[in-house]
């Protein structure tokens, strides 16, 4: 598929909070908070960090060829699972929860982002080995979240009652969902397509975490892209002193309020530590750990252990214990041989609260690279938008201001009375000459009748400017149906859309035309203009 690639800098977007902004153009005041420079990042030294703390490599290849047992699979993939046990091999990595049918577009940009930049370090460190990992953050429980998908402006639910972590929830139910979003798709040779491989994720899987590694196998697996889902005996076995650390010492959220506290002096803080940092987990379970006196409670449910109690529990079953979001990148990281991770702004705002726990853990310390951010313009929307003269670029305005100042721009009448607002103020600077020869009181009332007509003519104006706009209708219209298109609901087509409806179109050409159009520094906001011969 022919494209064209255009960018725009993300503060000009206008969808980027602040603390994004200042972390990218590497604002001093958030120097302690992280390790290396997101924009101009020194890899051999983060590559040498890295490589002195040694990981369990033995475990990592024996865990993931497990996960995948009995999957087809690349042989790309296969490559890269055998390489994870060689000590010159290093990985890129992003993490998310398993949403249904890989949840928004971002998704997609993200695991793209972790197979490019890991392609440019094999290109730049060729007697090194990188692979693209997705960590599945399976053991999350926002059902609202993973059950929730657009299409077409429309929302999907699937409705189910389970309750626990989203990975081992069960796929019944599913059946339905997906036959309602086939009648959505059409049936055409790449809707068909994509049914079918939904079929075989989650009618031929028992649960979400297994059908989500056959989708995103099945999506990414070409590229040599490697799942790793840490809700694994084995994993958990390898993080065990931390975990036992977090219930009886109870450090992690003394060190994290530290740094949460500095950083929250000029932004806006993500994540919030608690007392105790893991969930205690089981089938249609995941509930906090709190510590009430001797015990520890097992919030909403009968379940309590006293410290023998609990020790025993971790040391038998540590796959029942899961960290929330403060202790998930340290597990992620020291089962790891991390040397990126790649998230969203929010990920990376919560992340940045974390460096002072890595070090007390002894954990490196990855480079944090936001994530590709990009917008899929369609060759219908922009060829309406050439007909008025605007680009793609131009949408990320505020609709009715450039509405307003397209008119301006086209309109053979004149909008604005500035001329009149200058005579006026001539006039009303005579008269107020005259009432302070008069009397001073008077100046109070000639300043409010001065208020008064100049309000009156921005209501003329924008009564001219109204009246205009109806000889404009069909500009505007396009306008405001291009928004609608590549902004649905005013928001970032990423994080309001799914893959569905493009692999309806495109088929797996989209997955790679947005492959070829990252290049894995993101220094920019990424605009695919799709063009068609």
């Amino acid at each position: 598929m022919d494209c064209t690639t255009e960018f725009i800098d993300y503060k000009e977007t206008g969808y980027y909070s602040s603390l994004m902004m200042d972390y990218l153009k590497e604002d001093a005041r958030l120097f302690p908070f992280y390790k290396y420079s997101p924009m101009q990042p020194d890899f051999d030294e983060i590559i040498e960090n890295r490589r002195r703390r040694k990981i369990d490599r033995k475990l990592l290849k024996e865990e993931s060829l497990a996960l995948y047992n009995g999957l087809e699979y690349d042989d790309k993939v296969s490559r890269n699972i055998q390489l994870l046990a060689e000590e010159k091999t290093f990985t890129v990595c992003t993490a998310h929860q398993p949403n249904l049918f890989t949840g928004y577009l971002y998704f997609v940009y993200k695991v793209l982002h972790a197979i490019k930049l890991s392609e440019n370090l094999k290109r730049d460190y060729p007697d090194l080995n990188f692979v693209p990992v997705y960590y599945m953050g399976s053991e999350d429980n926002d059902l609202d979240e993973l059950g929730t998908i657009n299409l077409y402006g429309k929302t999907y639910r699937w409705d189910t009652k389970q309750l626990g972590a989203v990975g081992r929830m069960k796929t019944k139910g599913i059946k339905d969902l997906i036959t309602s979003i086939s009648e959505a798709l059409g049936n055409n040779e790449y809707a068909r397509e994509i049914v079918e491989i939904l079929e075989q994720a989650y009618l031929g899987h028992q649960d979400i975490q297994t059908a989500t590694l056959y989708l995103v196998n099945a999506l990414f697996g070409r590229y040599g892209l490697v799942v790793i889902n840490a809700d694994r005996p084995g994993f958990k076995r390898a993080v065990l002193p931390m975990m036992r650390e977090e219930l009886f010492e109870q450090k992690s959220m003394a060190i994290v309020n530290k740094t949460k506290d500095a950083l929250s002096k000029h932004y806006h803080a993500q994540a919030n530590p608690r007392d105790i940092n893991l969930f205690y987990l089981k089938d249609q379970l995941r509930e906090r750990i709190v510590l009430e006196g001797a015990q520890w409670q097992v919030l909403n449910t009968d379940i309590s252990f006293t410290k023998e109690e609990l020790e025993n529990e971790l040391e038998s079953f540590p796959e029942r214990f899961s960290p929330n979001v403060i202790l998930r990148g340290v597990l992620q990281e020291s089962i790891l041989p991390n040397v990126a991770f790649i998230g969203g702004g929010g990920e990376l705002a919560y992340w940045l609260e974390l460096k002072q726990l890595f070090t007390h853990f002894e954990i490196p310390f990855p480079l944090l690279k936001l994530r590709h951010s990009v917008l899929w313009a369609n060759e219908k929307s922009i060829k309406r938008l050439a007909k008025i003269d605007l680009k793609v670029v131009d949408l990320f305005r505020d609709t009715e201001e450039l509405i307003k100042e397209f008119v301006k721009t086209n309109t053979m009448q004149g909008l604005t009375l500035t001329k009149e607002r200058e005579d006026l103020e001539r006039f009303f600077k005579k008269i107020r000459g005259k009432a302070e020869n008069i009397d001073e009181t008077l100046e109070a009332s000639v300043e409010a009748e001065r208020a008064k007509a100049l309000r009156s003519i921005e209501k003329l104006e924008e009564k001219f400017l109204r009246a205009e706009k109806k000889k404009f209708s069909w500009q505007t219209d396009i306008i405001r149906n291009a928004k609608k298109c590549l902004f649905p609901h005013d928001g970032l087509q990423e994080r309001e859309d799914n893959i569905l409806p493009f692999y309806a179109v495109y088929g797996s050409d989209f997955i790679d035309t947005v492959y070829r159009n990252l290049d894995g520094e993101n220094k920019q906001f990424t605009i695919i203009q799709e063009e068609r011969k």
